[in-house]
């Protein structure tokens, strides 16, 4: 019987997930963020008062923004930027969910600062929070990244939205350790941010364009040449042509994390294979299986490749 586990996939993964392909839209990011949080720092050492600043980034589901997000977080920790109080500084990472409220998405901002609160512990909202501001203080934690942040609006009144947004508010506001923050997620979290004006006055936006067929065949182009390369990998030449990255670009949805992503599994399919190169065919029998379609209907192999998949429907076939 074959086994389950396929070492070749796992090492191919293993190998490609960690890689960073730099993007302008990451290095935009970086500048981006650089100037906030060194803005914040220069706040904390003037020992004034202050208010803390929101870094939002947006941009479809897939399009790359967490990555981007993620890598900018490492370089910063990496530089061991030290505080006043000679502290390393640090930045949270909290993602929501659509279960909960404000309560719940304390407890699980301790948890990602490395407070564990007991489930038995009987704390008021207002304790808890202080509890995050207290430890963020202790800990050296001057922001926190809180991603799909469009999940904890999703169902709720005008009223508890803006309650929520009021809430975000104090976190930026406090008197004894103001946050900055950064809030990812889709473009419809800038519609948020936006209802409540004061919030609104400092925020800086972000956003993750999709792929521009115009401009971006030569990016898809160093992508995938990246990837082969650092496989060991040859590519066929059909791989190489303008109309396949037009095609790969719609096969994406055009978001740039799928691309990567679908490269990744391709060139794993190849290695299972031990094909020496990757081919159209290892793209073709990714995208197949994921869409559970016939191979022939793929944005690889369908003449009407163009109208017949759609951006918004990743992985679906569009039939008018």
């Amino acid at each position: 019987m074959k086994p389950l586990f396929n070492p070749e996939v796992a090492a191919s993964t293993a190998q490609n997930t960690g890689r960073y392909f730099p993007l302008d839209r990451g290095e935009k990011l970086q500048s981006t963020f650089g100037e906030v949080v060194s803005r914040h720092i220069g706040n904390l050492q003037s020992g004034e008062w202050f208010e803390g600043e929101v870094l939002l980034v947006t941009g479809l589901s897939e399009s790359g923004k967490t990555r981007e997000t993620n890598e900018v977080l490492k370089r910063f920790h990496a530089e061991m930027v030290l505080l006043p109080n000679g502290a390393q500084a640090r930045i949270a990472q909290c993602d929501l969910s659509r279960v909960g409220g404000w309560k719940d998405l304390g407890r699980r901002t301790l948890k990602a600062m490395g407070y564990h609160l007991s489930d038995k512990a009987r704390l008021t909202q207002n304790e808890i929070w202080t509890r995050v501001a207290y430890q963020a203080e202790a800990q050296g934690i001057i922001g926190i990244h809180f991603d799909e942040v469009q999940h904890i609006f999703a169902g709720k009144s005008d009223n508890d939205r803006e309650m929520i947004l009021d809430n975000f508010k104090s976190l930026i506001k406090n008197r004894g350790w103001p946050m900055m923050l950064i809030m990812s997620g889709v473009p419809e979290l800038a519609d948020h941010l936006r209802a409540l004006d004061q919030t609104q006055n400092k925020v800086t936006h972000v956003h993750f364009d999709e792929i521009d067929l115009a401009e971006d065949l030569n990016v898809i182009h160093e992508i995938v040449g990246s990837y082969v390369s650092e496989n060991g990998l040859d590519v066929e030449d059909d791989l190489l042509e303008p109309e396949f990255y037009r095609r790969l670009a719609v096969a994406s949805a055009m978001r740039w994390g799928t691309l990567i992503k679908m490269t990744i599994a391709a060139i794993g399919k190849a290695r299972v294979s031990g094909s020496p190169a990757l081919s159209r065919d290892h793209y073709v029998d990714y995208w197949a299986g994921k869409a559970n379609v016939n191979s022939l209907s793929t944005p690889f192999t369908h003449n009407a490749y163009q109208t017949m998949f759609r951006s918004d429907k990743p992985f679906q076939v569009f039939i008018s």
